[in-house]
């Protein structure tokens, strides 16, 4: 075979990048995975280069190069606030989830394929993995609440590296002359965890001291910090694959991203960004890379029996797992199908089945490679068009995209109002300065974001762009005053909430169009209410556990010319239309009140009552 050319090998790299940077951009156009553009460019290039030719035996070392990179930047972006959003449903993920998965999808290839065990078992172990590629572009059009997104999170960094590591363990029994006993194949699978850990916590302890301890130059700092944190990766994957242990190098590039990423380190959002940078060209070239040495043969192979083994793998193997992994009362039902209905495949199985095809072919077990990439491109597809591509839709049917409440400040009144809204089933994020109340606030329960509320991007890291309301509830009012004038400036949200602590201060705030709430007079009109009306006081602090108020506006075409009394034959007991509201006046209505678009409905009474009530007459609420 006559020597690739320079020239050739630098066009090949040039068309690849391209192509990878015009399939990102149009998967952020169309916002979907970009992985379903890559796999599509790549089998094109495919037609007419031959890749394997191109690269020689320098591919399998490239591809794990970059891997470790993408790996380490999903990683990187694993805070440890996101791991306390769930931690019991997310260690259920990666473990019973991940079992379940392998299993399952082991089964399906052996019952409908009639594949060897082993080699169902590589399948169904390279199948596990979800990955950070294909999981945080849905969760970027899809803001679901932070438990759920931690969750999802959470399990594509883990099982990325749990399905590689098992997938060369499977591997190594698929090859074997001689069949591997049960101790063989859990040392193999843990020797590799531990070095990887161990390999990670190594390069990251000196990727720790060179950036926190040593003056980078500052010139350069930013620079050098980006370059540090990016050998870091590389070193990190280096170090544990010179132990022997093929794929051990990801455990190790999982834990130093995970460490590196939680350790307050300088320049972070600079490093972040161009990390980021780095991995979507490493991204496209290996997607395009890898995709190009398949042919629509490969992917149809199986015909019906390769498809059913896709479908069955999503739709039924999946839900099994997470419905498993996520019982209790912390996750909705809703939650757990859409948890269920989004879990595409990425990176880690194209490119380890890829590599694995070829050391099986030419180990002349061609029927095994076959199998091995049809059914495991097969299900990215599949999963990727369906479950990335409808990822909305999907949350929208469910109803899983909760209102965003963003409360500024985390005492006591902050977290009385986020408990009396996380009741009522909105996604309430807090924000706080104070380290000791950060703790207590997490001890209850709630989502909070460490950092001062009067700063920009620790309001962006809250989810203020994608916040209906925002809630500024400090003992100062220079601060709150501070915060409603920046969110109402460069957010926009519906609707804007201050606390005022000082009764003079109430007009700066109403001149500035926010909502606000006298502490003071608040308290006087509860005592008040206590001496006057102690029953519907009484009441009143119910209000969102077992009793209930709400408002809806009038929309829905069957609501409009219809009378209060009409609409009053229709409400399930325990609860009643207390207000009307027109052209901002509000009134108790009588029976033949007749309805108008645009009027507002207040229900009151009990808690299932006014949320049946909502459901009959405004569907979409």
């Amino acid at each position: 075979m006559e020597p690739v050319s320079a020239s050739s090998l630098i066009t090949f790299v040039a068309l690849i990048l391209v192509l990878g940077v015009a399939a990102q951009l149009v998967a952020a156009r169309l916002r979907v995975p970009s992985v379903l553009f890559l796999i599509l460019a790549g089998v094109g290039v495919g037609q007419v280069l031959n890749v394997r030719e191109l690269f020689g035996g320098a591919l399998g070392g490239i591809v794990g190069l970059s891997v470790a990179i993408i790996v380490f930047e999903g990683a990187f972006h694993l805070k440890i606030e996101k791991l306390r959003e769930a931690p019991r449903e997310t260690l259920r993920l990666v473990t019973i989830g991940a079992a379940v998965a392998l299993v399952g999808t082991a089964v399906l290839v052996r019952v409908l394929l009639g594949q060897p065990w082993d080699v169902s078992f590589l399948i169904g172990a390279l199948l596990v993995a979800t990955g950070p590629t294909v999981i945080t572009p849905i969760l970027e059009v899809v803001p679901v609440r932070d438990r759920v997104g931690a969750a999802l999170e959470t399990e594509g960094v883990v099982n990325d590296v749990t399905a590689a590591v098992l997938a060369v363990v499977a591997f190594e029994i698929v090859s074997a002359e001689t069949a591997a006993t049960t101790s063989e194949i859990v040392s193999g699978f843990s020797a590799r965890i531990g070095v990887g850990v161990v390999a990670g916590l190594v390069v990251a302890s000196v990727a720790w001291v060179v950036l926190r301890k040593i003056d980078l130059s500052p010139g350069n700092a930013v620079q050098n910090a980006r370059l540090v944190i990016l050998a870091s990766a590389l070193a990190a994957y280096a170090l544990a694959e010179l132990s022997g242990l093929s794929e051990s190098g990801l455990p190790a590039v999982a834990t130093a991203g995970i460490i590196l990423g939680n350790a307050d380190l300088p320049y972070e959002e600079e490093i972040e960004s161009f990390k980021g940078d780095i991995t979507l060209l490493v991204l496209s070239f290996v997607f395009i890379a890898l995709a190009s040495l398949l042919s629509l043969d490969d992917l149809l192979r199986f015909g019906v029996a390769g498809l059913a083994v896709a479908v069955g793998a999503a739709a039924v193997v999946r839900p099994i797992g997470v419905f498993l992994s996520t019982y209790g009362d912390r996750f909705t039902l809703a939650e757990r199908a859409f948890v269920s209905a989004v879990g595409p495949r990425g990176i880690i199985p194209a490119s380890v089945a890829t590599l694995f095809a070829v050391e099986l072919r030419a180990h002349g077990m061609h029927d095994a490679a076959n199998a091995l990439v049809s059914i495991v491109f097969l299900t990215i597809l599949i999963t990727v068009v369906f479950e990335g591509g409808l990822a909305r839709h999907i949350a929208e049917f469910l109803n899983v995209i909760p209102m965003r409440v963003i409360v500024i400040g985390g005492g006591t009144v902050g977290r009385a109002l986020a408990e009396r809204l996380e009741d009522r089933g909105e996604n309430v994020v807090i924000v706080e300065q104070d380290e000791s109340t950060v703790e207590l606030t997490r001890e209850r329960g709630f989502t909070v974001h460490h950092g001062d509320g009067t700063d920009m991007d620790v309001l962006r890291s809250a989810g203020i762009e994608n916040a209906k309301i925002v809630v500024t509830a400090t003992g100062d009012d220079d601060a709150n005053l501070l915060v409603s004038q920046l969110v109402d400036a460069k957010f926009e949200p519906e609707t804007i909430i201050a606390r005022v602590n000082n009764p003079d201060n109430i007009d700066a705030f109403s001149e500035l169009g926010v909502k606000a709430v006298s502490s003071s007079l608040a308290t006087a009109w509860s005592i008040d209410n206590l001496i006057e009306r102690p029953a519907l006081s009484n009441w009143m602090t119910e209000i969102g556990r077992s009793g209930d108020v709400q408002e809806i506006e009038v929309t829905a075409e069957d609501l409009v010319g219809r009378t209060i009394g009409e609409l009053d034959e229709q409400l399930p007991n325990g609860c009643i239309i207390a207000l009307v509201g027109r052209d901002g006046e509000n009134s108790v209505p009588s029976e033949d009140f007749t309805l108008q678009q645009g009027d507002h409905l207040t229900f009151l009474g009990r808690k299932e009552a006014v949320r049946e009530a909502i459901k009959r007459c405004h569907p979409d609420e």
